[in-house]
């Protein structure tokens, strides 16, 4: 990879060689120009790169602890690492960009926070977030995923979230973020929507790309003081791909295999996975280019995927540029392989994964059965709370079944 990468990709206008970009309407485009201004002159100055620092340490927890799963590893012969972004303040990834995106906010002197959520957890993370700040919040989530992860919403209530709940279409992620979309539109002056990927109109990806770098510098640093050597193998979860992105770019230039897992869901016939760089086509959603699920009109196909976090018919652009560089390997993990995952890691280590992050779980085990001598360092991106109960009502416990 260039030497320089973070100052070529993406370019001025947004885009990862053919992917990205922004295709919004005129004014909305002012509102993202605004936007990516401010992120350019606000991440470089002092006050905001040491009140971020402040509270990565101070409020979130960070570092986040690099962890060696013995007993999995002995069963399955490879050495697997995880980085532990469970263990982030609010149980996931997703607050290393909701508290760089709110800082952001609060500089431009914005009033009110709008975003999406599938799984809750970028829900969740932005509504910690806003009361942070003290900023307005309101969250808009599909109403599938609204009954599915209950306990996400109520910590979203409690945090003093609007919970908006999307009873369009198949009511899942991809309605949210059009719901999403449309509030902005209504007051893009008052207020900001804080895309839960590094998806959606340029500067977005490069903004929460920028801001989940923090997991990868952090867990290259630790790896290497804890084996003295680089992993082998790095393998995160692929909805939007934030988690991936984070870790990912770190070992972009080291000799390594780099594993993004997408959700295979029940199958490959349409509505039965969200697999979009592996099924997908290149395409137009939600303002951006990128390998997506769409009909020959350029509609977005029906997903499915057991972690609601992942049943997005997009990907992120810089994933697409990736994918076709050939930098990083894109598969699947479907559902089957994603619950015994779940339980395999709480019973041998006592980690609760979220479905979200099992997927990423459940291949590096299968990475670690056929290639038994290598490292493998996982992005456990969340922790399972919100799931237990949904996984427990339509799985049962194994020993049940």
């Amino acid at each position: 990879m260039e030497s320089n990468y973070f100052k070529i990709y993406p370019d001025k206008d947004g885009f990862f060689k053919e992917y990205g970009g922004a295709f919004v309407p005129p004014v909305l485009m002012d509102e993202m120009k605004k936007i990516y201004e401010s992120y350019l002159t606000i991440s470089k100055s002092h006050n905001f790169i040491s009140e971020l620092r402040n509270i990565r340490k101070h409020y979130q927890g960070r570092p986040t602890p690099v962890y060696y799963c013995n007993r999995l590893s002995e069963k399955y012969g490879g050495r697997i690492y995880l980085k532990r972004e469970d263990l982030n303040h609010s149980g996931a990834h997703k607050l290393n960009h909701c508290m760089g995106e709110a800082l952001l906010a609060k500089y431009m002197g914005k009033k009110k926070l709008i975003a999406e959520t599938g799984a809750g957890q970028h829900g969740v993370a932005l509504a910690t977030a806003a009361a942070y700040f003290g900023l307005e919040c309101e969250i808009h989530m599909g109403a599938v995923d609204v009954a599915k992860e209950h306990p996400n919403v109520q910590r979203m209530k409690i945090l003093g979230a609007k919970v908006v709940s999307v009873t369009h279409g198949l009511q899942t992620l991809k309605e949210a973020v059009d719901s999403a979309f449309e509030a902005y539109l209504s007051d893009p002056i008052n207020s900001i929507y804080c895309i839960g990927s590094v998806v959606g109109p340029h500067p977005f990806p490069l903004m929460v790309r920028d801001f989940q770098r923090i997991v990868g510098i952090e867990a290259r640093e630790q790896f290497l003081e804890m084996t003295g050597e680089l992993p082998d193998n790095v393998v995160a979860c692929v909805g939007g791909g934030s988690n991936s992105i984070g870790i990912f770019t770190a070992f972009l230039n080291d000799d390594c295999q780099i594993y993004g897992v997408e959700p295979g869901g029940r199958g490959e016939n349409i509505g039965d996975h969200a697999a979009s760089m592996r099924y997908g086509v290149k395409g137009m959603i939600h303002g951006f280019k990128c390998y997506n699920l769409q009909n020959e009109k350029g509609e977005p196909l029906p997903v499915y995927s057991v972690a609601s976090g992942l049943d997005y018919p997009g990907v992120g652009p810089e994933h697409c540029m990736l994918h076709d560089m050939k930098r990083v390997n894109y598969v699947t993990a479907n559902d089957k392989e994603c619950i015994d995952a779940f339980f395999e890691l709480s019973r041998m280590e006592g980690i609760i994964p979220a479905l979200e992050s099992a997927h990423a779980v459940a291949y590096a085990l299968k990475l670690a059965k056929e290639n038994p001598h290598t490292s493998i360092l996982v992005n456990l991106s969340g922790r399972g709370d919100k799931d237990v109960d949904f996984v427990l009502e339509k799985y049962g416990l194994p020993e049940d079944r």
